[in-house]
């Protein structure tokens, strides 16, 4: 087992940091976003050359096996708190390197799949999120090519925040006067000006036509209400 350096060189502090097994497109975001937000990252591959590729980059980043749990052990992931399976198409890999994960305890496993099916088996070994990467963007974009959406959340329990331009009936009033909360069932939550950022709407704020707003409610009335003109 080849590695750029032993985590146990400068044991990094496992209940602050993440592991992420897998370094392809998805997991070298992940991890890449992690360090830039200040988060020391454990990154484990089997591919030599991603390895190679994202060392100096990640606090440690590991050639092993993730399936051995024995390997893991030696890396001690199991002391790890939070732990990320971004292997994607070799599905026996990301099913036994998760079910590990949650033998071993740890918080909060968070894991990858790539259909319903492999999405389900991961669920039912106790894996805590389950993320589907290329099914929830392509949600994300196809409601962003719906309307005037610039940005789209969507939350449990239909739920969603829509960064948009703001329809022309509620241009130049107050929110209180707009009543959009009544009429679209919304709550307009932030409002950004050309050139400054994002601060808290208020019922006295006037709406101007080349204003960012963002808006929040049901994921229908939002989807409707980026729609208008």
């Amino acid at each position: 087992m080849a590695r750029n350096r032993s985590p146990r060189t400068r044991r990094i502090t496992q209940s602050d940091s993440v592991v992420v097994i897998g370094l392809g497109r998805f997991g070298r975001a992940l991890a890449l976003e992690l360090v830039d937000e200040h988060t020391e990252v454990l990154g484990i591959d089997e591919d030599p050359e991603l390895v190679q590729q994202l060392s100096g980059t990640l606090t440690h980043v590991v050639r092993a096996d993730s399936t051995k749990e024995d390997v893991l052990r030696q890396l001690a992931v199991h002391e790890f708190n939070r732990a990320v399976v971004a292997i994607g198409t070799d599905l026996e890999a990301s099913i036994l390197t998760a079910s590990l994960l949650v033998s071993f305890g740890i918080q909060d496993v968070w894991a990858k799949a790539i259909s319903e099916a492999h999405g389900r088996i991961l669920t039912q070994i106790g894996v805590h999120h389950v993320v589907y990467p290329e099914h929830d963007m392509g949600q994300r974009v196809a409601h962003l090519v719906r309307g005037r959406m610039l940005d789209y959340i969507e939350f449990e329990d239909d739920f969603a925040m829509v960064k948009t331009t703001p329809p022309t009936d509620i241009i130049g009033r107050r929110l209180a006067d707009s009543a959009v909360r009544t009429r679209y069932g919304l709550t307009v939550v932030a409002i950004k000006r050309p050139g400054e950022g994002f601060t808290y709407a208020t019922p006295e704020t006037v709406v101007r036509a080349d204003d960012t707003i963002i808006v929040a409610g049901r994921t229908r009335e939002t989807e409707h209400f980026s729609e208008l003109q």
